[in-house]
């Protein structure tokens, strides 16, 4: 046997070691909360294939509807008595005054629910545009300030590699992000993208502006080019040409799509990978065997699998 070099591996722990290093990579998953009971056991078997993998957290998103958000409330509390995972509520400020989301979140942190992702949040559906609560929070700086008077937790936030579509310009989108951070949030998340230099200019922005956080790269697998598309005409993110190409023809083949997204969302994240980048956040869209496939390509290995690789050794 042979490493990468093309010299022998001479005992167990060069082995073990080239096996670590395939294996830098920190992983979080994002899920939908269900609207049926069918979906429930779907979204609780995601979970459990995904766990082994070990997430740093997984994360279950917030509509702006009444049933959606006691959904996610139970989803996310689900995870933490239930599971060893780590869980993190997502939080807007549609259609909610300040009072509910503090009584909100001191019901998740009294719960043991300590890492919020806190989001402005889209319009509710058919809205045109964000209309802020007449009693509620009009930004997510205003929320992340009140979520960290009522606990100490842990906030994530989102960031724009290709600038929110609201954004005047992109460094007024930078100086939003600065401006959350500033209040209390702890890490970016980023929409999805597809061009890794996309994401490495908007790191070189945000150095910049004297952001020191973590940005983790948001990636979404592309099982449905057609609502990809869709998606990313909502959001500002661009759907390259190549990315047209490659899913041309296989409506009807979910087998090829599969194997084709497990494809580019491996070599986009290698591709960060080289340019320093360990830790990514998946947009599971609550289908685990497409992520766990492409965690599993990457080197991410439960540990069952850390274990065999030492016996085989």
């Amino acid at each position: 046997m042979i490493n990468l070099a093309g010299r022998p591996l001479r005992d167990m722990e060069d082995r073990l070691s080239l096996a670590r290093a395939n294996a830098r990579l920190r992983v979080s998953f994002e899920f939908f909360p269900p609207a049926t009971t069918t979906m429930r056991d779907s979204l609780w078997r995601a979970i459990t294939r995904l766990a082994p993998m070990r997430p740093t957290f997984v994360s279950v998103t917030y509509g702006a509807g009444g049933s959606t958000r006691e959904r996610t409330h139970e989803t996310v509390h689900r995870i933490r008595r239930e599971t060893d995972l780590e869980p993190a509520a997502h939080l807007t400020c549609v259609d909610t005054s300040a009072g509910e989301i503090r009584d909100i979140a001191a019901r998740y942190w009294d719960e043991g629910i300590r890492h919020i992702v806190a989001l402005r949040g889209d319009p509710p559906e058919g809205g045109a545009s964000f209309r802020r609560h007449p009693d509620g929070y009009g930004s997510a700086v205003e929320l992340v300030a009140g979520l960290k008077k009522v606990a100490d937790f842990e906030i994530s936030v989102a960031a724009y590699p290709e600038i929110h579509p609201e954004a005047r310009s992109s460094l007024a989108d930078i100086d939003f992000l600065k401006a959350k951070i500033d209040v209390g949030a702890s890490r970016a998340i980023t929409q999805f993208f597809f061009d890794p230099d996309c994401y490495f200019r908007f790191l070189d922005r945000a150095l910049a502006r004297g952001i020191e956080v973590p940005i983790v790269p948001g990636i979404l697998p592309v099982s449905n080019f057609q609502k990809v598309a869709e998606f990313a005409g909502r959001c500002g993110a661009s759907v390259p040409a190549w990315l047209a190409h490659l899913f041309e023809g296989l409506d009807g083949d979910p087998a090829t799509r599969q194997l084709v997204a497990a494809m580019v969302a491996a070599e986009q994240i290698r591709r960060l990978q080289a340019g320093g980048i360990s830790d990514f956040h998946f947009y599971t869209l609550n289908r685990a065997d497409l992520v766990y496939a492409i965690c599993h390509a990457l080197g991410l290995r439960t540990a069952t699998q850390e274990d065999d690789v030492r016996e085989a050794c």
